[in-house]
């Protein structure tokens, strides 16, 4: 929980952190580690000569399979006195935020399906009360529901209070 923190806190002391991607986002990456795991295993049972050019195969696969995981592991949802951004990336050139203000947001609303029931892992729509292009998508977040609550309930605070919407 503290990682969360110190991802929205080194944006902004006032973020809270609502959700990150689910256990489900990871299957798919855990998954091809395994396969590619395996047939690595089977060609050097297969060909045991060619062991260098197999294993050197092996360890570019696994390190593009880690570093999916990492990237994976940033995604944050946050909110802040502004609007509400995600956070992602883990390469300093692909690291960034996409948001949307208070002013301009129109509604959260999440995806719900049975692999959502079953996973708990939702896709997560943040709509731009005037563009598609500058709204918010992201999948398999876990507590997608509980965050999109959150950020509906706080959107209608901002609006009763009638604090400026930045």
């Amino acid at each position: 929980m503290q990682q969360n923190q110190d991802i929205s806190t080194a944006i902004n002391s006032n973020a809270i952190t609502l959700c990150k991607k689910s256990w489900s986002a990871y299957f798919g990456t855990f998954i091809r580690g395994l396969i590619i795991t395996a047939l690595f295993i089977g060609a050097l049972y297969w060909k045991n000569t060619l062991w260098i050019p197999i294993t050197v195969i092996w360890l570019v696969a696994m390190m593009l399979i880690i570093y999916r995981w990492w990237l994976i592991s940033s995604f944050r949802l946050y909110y802040d006195d502004i609007g509400v951004w995600l956070y992602s990336g883990i390469l300093p050139w692909r690291r960034g935020v996409q948001g949307v203000k208070w002013r301009d947001l129109d509604e959260a609303v999440f995806t719900n399906s049975f692999n959502s029931w079953l996973t708990q892992s939702y896709t997560i729509v943040i709509r731009h009360r005037f563009t598609k292009e500058s709204e918010i998508l992201v999948t398999q977040m876990a507590n997608g529901k509980q965050a999109v609550a959150i950020i509906n309930q706080q959107l209608q605070e901002h609006i009763r209070k009638g604090i400026p919407l930045s």
